[in-house]
Formats: structure tokens, C-alpha cells, sequence
């Protein structure tokens, strides 16, 4: 049996712990879990949830839609993001975290423009050199937002989204928190832009440590809903 509402609760305190008095936001990773858990989330206060797979969520967001739960609700996507379909993340996701490059933000911004919208955005700093992981460098993390703020009117670039690598041994992840809150602080002091302020790194396993280096936007999912199944 899930206690999602339990679960919550403990996270909700143990972000307070580290936080220290700052502002964080959770939030609650969904893929891989039925609507029925979303729902129960929402139930639970929980007003930001994330998806990484288009094809995933859409189902799930039209469920919540029809029943009038997304309202004041953020929906984010945190997944790698194709070209092919940044047409439906622009249409059903409110932060797209995942900008990784000058191509996709050509396809987000003309999205976004045709249907009016400034759509928020997210650069994913790659921080560690597993291949597995995508995101972009250091420097090109800082083109990105060069090219947007002089080339895309309909994104805003609110921040920077970063994954850190596993380890057994949590504190081996601190540097790797403290290298993109390095460049967030960078970028933040060059630009001198109030829309830039999110840092979202931080997940189940990690995100104690990630506050403590100064992440404001954690993104949690097993350590909600449970272990997943990607079987399924």
C-alpha cells in the first residue's frame, strides 16, 4: 500500500530542514505512475508535478483536466526533449526544464510564438561526463541564454535544471551541486535578470544535500510514490 499522503509530509519537512528558512519548491515526479496517484498528490497540496515522456503524459494531464484538478497547478517537463515534439510540450507544459540546445530553443520559440505564449524555460547544465546524462556544458549552457535573450521573445529563461550523478556514498554529489549553482550564480551576476532564479537540481536520493548547496526547486518522485516500474 502507497502512503503518498505520509510521504509528502515527510519530504515537506525534511526540505524545511535543509532549506533553512529558503524558499523551496517541490516538485512531484509522476512518470512512470498511474493518474490515480497524481490525483492523490494534487489532494495532498502538492501544486507543481513533472513529466519527462510526452506520450506518458498526455493521457494523464486530459484525465486531470476533465476533472478540473490542474488549476492553479504547474506542470513541468523534465525529460530529454525531441524537436518532433517540442509543438506538444510548448502546448501542455508551463516549464520546460530540459532546453539543452540553440536547435531546440529555435523549435520552442516558434511553437510558442504561433500560439502567442512565452513559454518558460529551464537550460539543463550536464554537470557529470556519464554518458547516460544529457544536459549542455558549461559554456554552452551560457550561449544558450546569450542566444535566447537576444533571438527568442516567446521563451523566458527562468534558470538552470541539472542532474547529478549516483553515488552509494551521498556526499561524493556535492560537488557536482556546487558546480552548477557555481554557473547559475554566474550567469545570474552577468545577466542581472529577475526572471532567472530558479535552480532545480535535486532528486529522491540526493535532495537534502542539494538544498544545502543551494538548489530552490527539487524534483521528487520514488520517495513519493514509491519504487518504479519501468516494466510496465
Amino acid at each position: 500500500m502507497k502512503n503518498i499522503h505520509i510521504n509528502i509530509e515527510n519530504i515537506k519537512n525534511r526540505i524545511l530542514s535543509s532549506a533553512k528558512g529558503k524558499a523551496v519548491t517541490l516538485v512531484a515526479v509522476t512518470k512512470t505512475f498511474p493518474v490515480e496517484d497524481m490525483e492523490e498528490a494534487l489532494s495532498c497540496g502538492v501544486s507543481d508535478i513533472a513529466e519527462s515522456k510526452i506520450q506518458e503524459a498526455l493521457p494523464k494531464l486530459d484525465v486531470l483536466c476533465k476533472k478540473n484538478l490542474l488549476e492553479n497547478i504547474t506542470k513541468h517537463f523534465i525529460g530529454h526533449l525531441q524537436s518532433n515534439k517540442a509543438k506538444k510540450a510548448v502546448l501542455n507544459f508551463d516549464l520546460i526544464q530540459s532546453l539543452d540546445s540553440i536547435n531546440l530553443a529555435k523549435d520552442i520559440n516558434r511553437h510558442a510564438k504561433d500560439i502567442n505564449k512565452i513559454q518558460k524555460c529551464l537550460i539543463e547544465l550536464k554537470v557529470s561526463e556519464e554518458a547516460t546524462k544529457t544536459g549542455a556544458s558549461v559554456q554552452q549552457t551560457e550561449e544558450i541564454y546569450k542566444y535566447c535573450l537576444e533571438n527568442c521573445q516567446n521563451i523566458s529563461i527562468c534558470g538552470i535544471m541539472t542532474i547529478a550523478p549516483f553515488f552509494d556514498n551521498k556526499e561524493q554529489v556535492r560537488p557536482y551541486f556546487k558546480l552548477a549553482n557555481q554557473v547559475f550564480s554566474d550567469i545570474k551576476q552577468k545577466i542581472k535578470n529577475e526572471n532567472f532564479k530558479i535552480l532545480s537540481m535535486g532528486m529522491s536520493d540526493d535532495f537534502e544535500i542539494a538544498i544545502e548547496e543551494g538548489s530552490n526547486m527539487v524534483r521528487i518522485g520514488s520517495a513519493i510514490f514509491g519504487e518504479r516500474n519501468y516494466d510496465k
